[in-house]
């Protein structure tokens, strides 16, 4: 096993160019499926996910090469129609690729979260979304079965903005007959994305970043050419990074629109930020204040997860600040690790009170999860001695090489086998 092993002290300086969005990448690949030719895929990170997901895409039948940041995915001969278990296993967001296996071969088979029978539990509404344009869901022996032998355009009004469920009904919908109407759609710039490559590729759908998505149906074109756009999760790490331990760092690249609510979170602590165009800068001497309640809400409000490295630079400053998690109900699962280190983080159900201490002190955790183990890390950069993280397979989920990036920063950090 691997462990990150970081002495905190050392400020952040120089500039870092930001890596392609997960959350972006994980969606197109499952959209490159529909492209009866070659995707070209730029700007791609080096995570896991990526990973799994170009094992999905090689057992269906794509042929798949990566070039650094570059991977080639041609989807002419797609000749299966089910992802098993075993890689199921592999990326969590797995499900994203059910709307276009079914649009692409009118049938497709998943294993089901957990293998319990169909029930309330995020991919409801996926399945939801599914069924409206025509697609007849069942379960047999711990897989999800959905067939359809035409998808029909129709409208779909999601309970709730789920970002997953958007990607499918629109990855359904470009094959469906007819006009297809997302209402309630999530607002991500991840939306944004995926309807620029669907476009790109021939694909007929207007109004993503909006809460209504139209479609018309008819498929994609043969060749599309379209690059990532940059992490803002990862954008919102090294940010709170830098405030919290102080220095000054340039993050090119970044598409500071995406991270709004960040910025301004930071600028009301203490830090100064400048933006220039595509690119932030950031400045701070490591001395912030407490600020106004921290509210995660869906796209364009604060994004959940960026709460956790907002939480760890905020454990040092002077007064309280409350965060309101309003997304995921376990989402404070690292908080224990954070108190490991000598934060005074007080938890009532979804809320958060972070009350500034004078320090933290390098103490083993571990990451309970992709967000909760970079809060960890932006921790560990600020707090006395030296911090042993495990378990930074979930880290490697979402961080190209975090621990390059953070060096080039000028953090001590280093990767070790355990």
């Amino acid at each position: 096993m691997e462990q990150l092993k970081i002495y905190g002290g050392n400020r952040l300086e120089g500039t870092l160019t930001v890596q392609g969005a997960k959350n972006s990448v994980l969606p197109i690949l499952a959209a490159s499926i529909l492209v009866k030719g070659e995707s070209i895929l730029r700007n791609c990170p080096d995570l896991k996910d990526v990973d799994a997901a170009i094992s999905i895409l090689r057992h269906l039948g794509a042929v798949v090469t990566r070039d650094g940041k570059d991977i080639h995915i041609n989807a002419t001969h797609i000749t299966k129609c089910d992802i098993p278990d075993t890689l199921m296993r592999e990326m969590r967001s797995s499900v994203i690729f059910l709307g276009a296996i079914l649009g692409r071969m009118g049938e497709a088979v998943l294993s089901s979260p957990g293998g319990c029978e169909l029930g309330p539990r995020p991919i409801d509404l996926h399945l939801g979304a599914l069924r409206a344009l025509g697609a007849e869901i069942s379960e047999q022996g711990g897989n999800i079965i959905c067939k359809s032998a035409k998808l029909q355009g129709a409208e779909i009004n999601l309970s709730s903005p789920s970002v997953g469920a958007t990607e499918n009904a629109m990855l359904a919908a470009v094959s469906a007959n007819g006009e297809t109407i997302i209402t309630n759609a999530a607002r991500e710039p991840e939306i944004m994305d995926l309807q620029d490559f669907l476009v790109a590729a021939g694909a007929k759908i207007s109004g993503a970043g909006q809460s209504t998505i139209t479609i018309i149906g008819g498929g994609v074109g043969k060749t599309v050419d379209h690059r990532i756009i940059p992490d803002r999760i990862v954008t919102a790490t090294y940010l709170s990074a830098t405030a919290f331990v102080g220095g000054r760092v340039e993050l090119l690249d970044c598409m500071p629109e995406h991270v709004a609510t960040v910025t301004d979170a930071l600028q009301a602590a203490g830090s100064e930020i400048t933006i220039r165009g595509q690119d932030i800068t950031i400045k701070s001497n490591g001395a912030l204040q407490a600020i106004s309640p921290v509210i995660t809400r869906p796209y364009p409000g604060f994004p959940t997860d960026a709460q956790p490295c907002l939480v760890a630079a905020s454990v040092k400053n002077r007064g309280t600040t409350v965060f309101i998690e309003n997304i995921f109900q376990n989402r404070y699962r690292y908080v224990e690790e954070l108190r490991r280190m000598g934060a005074d983080i007080k938890l009532e159900g979804r809320v958060a009170m972070v009350t500034g201490v004078d320090g933290l002190t390098g103490a083993g955790v571990s990451a309970t999860d992709l967000r909760g183990g970079a809060a960890l890390v932006v921790a560990a950069l600020g707090a006395a001695g030296e911090t042993t993280v495990s378990e930074i397979e979930h880290i490697d989920r979402g961080y190209d090489n975090i621990e390059s990036a953070l060096r080039s920063l000028g953090a001590d950090i280093q990767r070790i086998s355990s």
